[in-house]
């Protein structure tokens, strides 16, 4: 068989394993760093200041106000607080909105970013950063936005409600998704993808029966890596500008919002993109969006996007946006098409 591709490795410093985070201060100092500003949402802000104590003399202060698709003006506020501490460094522990957030410091003056993951978000280990401002969300991407550093404990992952587990397990599984069908995917992140379908396809029942199996969530943090890893390498399609417009525009959440229309995208560019999809569908029974639909349904997942808040008279609008400067995708993104895949995703419908 030949081959034709462009494969660029994203360089990243991965600690894996059960009690990596007692490393944390090695790390900051193997940086070059003196002064860690911790960052937390206000939910975890506990968490955060435990680890500031940990830090020691590293331990710069916390900031806490992280919250969902990065809006421009809490990063300017985390900025204030990053320079009043003096800090040379971040460390984001958390999930998504965390992270974000220090990309988000990083982007505007290339601090030097440590991540400490407790979720299985991925974007730890991509060079995208999304933010949003006056109610639209945008991504940029570039070598200052990935993070130096990343921590993945599964024994902190013990204490992650079973719903968000399942969720943001789905949203690893939609980056390894859309990677199959990316413009410019190659052989290895192919690889990466479906290790980490298979990864997340066997932890996440587990977690639902057993959430404090340390396999389970080791298995589901390792197929997470490889899903936000695969992200990291190659372009987004159809999927996350869905789920940019639908979290920019009518703040939804992410990983929930990522859950529900993974199967529909799948379903959408089922046929045009077969050939590379073939081994997913295999993966969940031959049939793509029916089987990821019917896997989400097993996990007690969110299946309708009117559970979420949005209005079906919002579909309209989300559709034009949607198909206004779309991203690459295999199959071309019709206003009318991708109006009917809202809808199915709104009343929680299995895809066809």
């Amino acid at each position: 068989m030949s081959h034709d591709f462009v494969y660029t490795a994203n360089p990243a410093r991965i600690l894996f394993g059960p009690g990596s985070l007692a490393r944390i201060a090695d790390e900051v100092r193997l940086l070059g760093c003196r002064r860690a500003l911790v960052l937390s949402t206000h939910s975890r802000r506990e968490d955060a200041l435990r680890l500031n104590v940990q830090l020691g003399e590293l331990g710069a202060g916390v900031f806490s106000g992280a919250v969902m698709h990065t809006p421009v003006h809490v990063t300017e506020q985390a900025m204030s607080a990053f320079e009043d501490a003096a800090a040379d460094c971040v460390v984001a522990l958390g999930g998504g909105s965390t992270i974000g957030l220090g990309k988000a410091i990083a982007y505007r003056n290339d601090a030097p970013q440590l991540v400490v993951a407790t979720t299985y978000a991925g974007s730890e280990v991509t060079p995208i950063l999304g933010q949003t401002e006056n109610g639209l969300k945008s991504t940029v991407k570039g070598a200052a936005i990935l993070p130096e550093v990343v921590i993945y404990d599964p024994e902190l992952t013990l204490g992650l409600a079973v719903a968000t587990s399942v969720t943001s397990g789905l949203n690893a599984m939609a980056h390894a998704v859309e990677g199959l069908y990316a413009k410019d995917r190659n052989p290895l992140t192919g690889l990466m993808a479906m290790e980490g379908l298979r990864s997340l396809k066997q932890a996440l029942p587990a977690i639902v029966e057993r959430p404090q199996d340390l396999q389970a969530r080791s298995d589901a943090l390792y197929g997470a890596w490889l899903c936000g890893t695969v992200l990291g390498s190659v372009g987004m399609a159809l999927h996350h500008k869905l789920c940019h417009t639908l979290g920019g525009s009518f703040d939804l959440p992410h990983a929930e919002t990522h859950a529900i229309l993974l199967p529909h995208t799948a379903a959408y560019n089922a046929q045009a993109a077969a050939e590379v999809l073939a081994p997913a569908a295999s993966l969940f029974g031959g049939e793509l969006g029916g089987g990821l639909y019917d896997f989400a349904g097993s996990l007690g997942a969110p299946l309708a996007l009117e559970a979420l808040g949005l209005r079906e008279s919002d579909l309209d609008e989300a559709a034009d946006l949607a198909a206004k400067n779309p991203y690459w995708n295999p199959r071309p993104v019709e206003r009318d098409a991708i109006r009917e895949l809202l809808q199915r995703a709104w009343s929680g419908s299995r895809p066809r």
